[in-house]
């Protein structure tokens, strides 16, 4: 059999920052195993074509939840990225490195090491950001842009903000996360720029690193607690190779079922699937997390919003100026403006994030308002709901067993109330009144808790963020060593993905996944790049006692976050979000 000093399980964003960084080291054999195909596609590197792949069974598992309890049985659509570049093909492009404060509490969390200081180093070093903010990183593999921001509905959306009494932020990347202000996306010449595009492809060029798609991992090799290998489907045969070191990066859902195929993890779950425990490791699945969101949209009463752009004659025409000059609506997402707000007092620093569209469609491209519209897509970032990944008993190679169980705590319910509350009061500023018309979602008539939760339970979606499955920490539920990345009580075995999170970031996953496997790859490697030194966490001086701030100026740097955190908890209990 073939031996590789690593092998790498996913080629999704994960994957591909290590394939490269630990392939800077040419001595190293690296092999990638992908389960999907090819990148290579018109629909993958047009920005603004962003909802196609996401629905094209060519690059989404297309996986979906057991129904879910607290939604009245629904079952909700989960895409998960299907080939080279993994999820990072298929997103929104939003580019958001969430809150210093995450990474606080990734720390209070049990992930030492893993606080603001020591990740911000990690975040420069993969950005080549448009922005010159003192913060921010130039040299980096991913491109980091903004959008053009000429539609008049972006600047009246900030501005509301504002008038709302929030802060503004010149860059939610930079020095300040919280308030209203431009987003940024990874796009670089008017293409996405994937992590398939930033990472895998150079990595491949240097001749160390070899990647096999269409390769289903179905189990690791062990020999006792210690991982030799990885064998895989391939073209109709099984395969095995073997390896000094076994990477997974297969994300939030796969990574803790190839755990679980290959007898780690949960001991009952593995017997049940008939499988040899080879290592009762309880919390290999559990503690999943996402980020659920809904539409607030209003209908726009001036001519200025995407509408006409979405008839075929509009899409051709995008299409083509596009595919002629890299530039236009086709070389944007979209969303360039948004938000990050905290729902009410005694919030530490923001769980809502705003993403404001000026059309009025869902975020898959199938629901079409009649008309000129706008909308946000708002929704809370630090749910306290837990749900689970598990191995289909029955069929163990088979598509897993996923159930969020959403909205299952109280605090969601609160929460998710206060999204539409706020975001509908953002909506009534002044600076929005030249545009607002009617509302379209949730509509006039849903005013009541009881018809919000309502609307809550029939339109809720996930932002398509599962993380934590397989998380850092040192307590008997962790699954991963947060100064190795190895999985507890083996060796020869990592994981590095999302779904070693301890806790969901204030924002879009992908940018915190990458920033993560680059750290991951120097904890591999043995070194660490030195703490940023000064490492500014901003947060309001009145959080405990107002929601909303215009100036988000006091300086948590040197303050024990972990007594601040304590403190949140028990100010919450009670309190409205006003």
């Amino acid at each position: 059999m073939e031996h590789y000093d690593y092998i790498i399980v996913g080629a999704g964003s994960a994957g591909c920052v290590l394939a490269n960084r630990l392939g800077e080291d040419t001595r190293k054999r690296i092999l990638v195993l992908e389960a999907g195909g090819s990148d290579n596609a018109t629909i993958v590197r047009m920005p603004s074509a962003l909802s196609i792949p996401m629905n094209t069974r060519r690059f989404n598992w297309g996986f979906v939840t057991e129904p879910e309890p607290h939604l009245d049985g629904r079952v909700m659509n989960l895409p998960r990225g299907k080939g080279l570049g993994g999820s990072s093909s298929i997103n929104g492009m939003c580019y958001v490195r969430g809150n210093p404060m995450d990474y606080e509490l990734w720390a209070d969390h049990g992930a030492a090491g893993w606080n603001w200081a020591n990740v911000l180093p990690y975040f420069r070093r993969l950005e080549n950001a448009s922005d010159a903010g003192a913060f921010r990183g130039r040299g980096g593999p991913v491109k980091v842009t903004r959008g053009p921001e000429i539609n008049p509905l972006y600047q009246a959306f900030i501005e509301a903000g504002v008038q709302a009494g929030y802060a503004r932020s010149a860059n939610m990347n930079d020095l300040q996360h919280e308030g209203f202000g431009p987003m940024e996306m990874n796009v670089d010449a008017g293409e996405r720029c994937s992590a398939a595009v930033a990472y895998l492809r150079p990595a491949v060029a240097r001749g160390n690193v070899r990647v096999v798609t269409h390769a289903h991992t179905t189990r690791i090799l062990t020999e006792g607690r210690k991982a030799v290998g990885v064998e895989y489907d391939h073209k109709g045969k099984r395969v095995q190779v073997l390896a000094s070191e076994v990477i997974l990066s297969a994300g939030s859902i796969m990574s803790p079922v190839i755990l679980q195929r290959s007898g780690i993890g949960p001991r009952r779950e593995i017997q049940q699937a008939g499988i040899a425990v080879v290592h009762h490791l309880p919390g290999v699945g559990g503690n999943l997390m996402d980020h659920l969101e809904l539409y607030v949209q209003q209908e726009c009463t001036q001519p200025v919003s995407l509408y006409p752009h979405i008839s075929l004659l509009g899409k051709a025409r995008i299409g083509l100026r596009w595919l002629l000059r890299r530039d236009g609506l086709g070389a944007t997402n979209h969303f360039e403006a948004g938000a990050h707000i905290r729902s009410r007092a005694g919030i530490l620093y923001p769980d809502i994030q705003f993403h404001f569209l000026p059309l009025a469609i869902s975020y898959d491209g199938k629901a079409l308002a009649k008309g000129h519209g706008f909308q946000v897509h708002v929704g809370t970032k630090r749910s306290k709901s837990r749900g689970s990944v598990r191995l289909n008993a029955s069929r163990p190679l088979g598509p897993p067993s996923v159930r969020f169980n959403y909205m299952s705590h109280e605090d969601d319910w609160r929460e998710m109330r206060a999204c539409v509350h706020l975001a509908r009061e953002i909506f009534q500023q002044p600076a929005l009144a030249p545009f607002a018309g009617r509302e379209l979602a949730p509509g006039p008539d849903c005013n009541s808790d009881a018809q919000i939760d309502q609307f809550i339970k029939d339109k809720v979606e996930s932002a398509f963020h599962p993380c934590g499955t397989c998380r850092m920490g040192d307590d008997p539920q962790s699954v991963i060593d947060p100064d190795t990345m190895r999985v507890h009580g083996m060796e020869g075995l990592r994981v590095v993905d999302a779904s070693v999170m301890p806790q969901a970031t204030a924002g879009d996953l992908n940018v915190p996944t990458l920033m993560l496997a680059e750290r991951a790859a120097d904890l591999i490697r043995g070194t660490c790049l030195p703490a940023a030194d000064p490492a500014p966490v901003l947060v309001d001086a009145n959080w405990r006692n107002h929601q909303r701030s215009r100036a988000i100026d006091t300086d948590l740097n040197g303050v024990d976050t972990g007594t601040l955190f304590a403190q949140e908890r028990n100010l919450v209990g009670g309190k409205t979000y006003r």
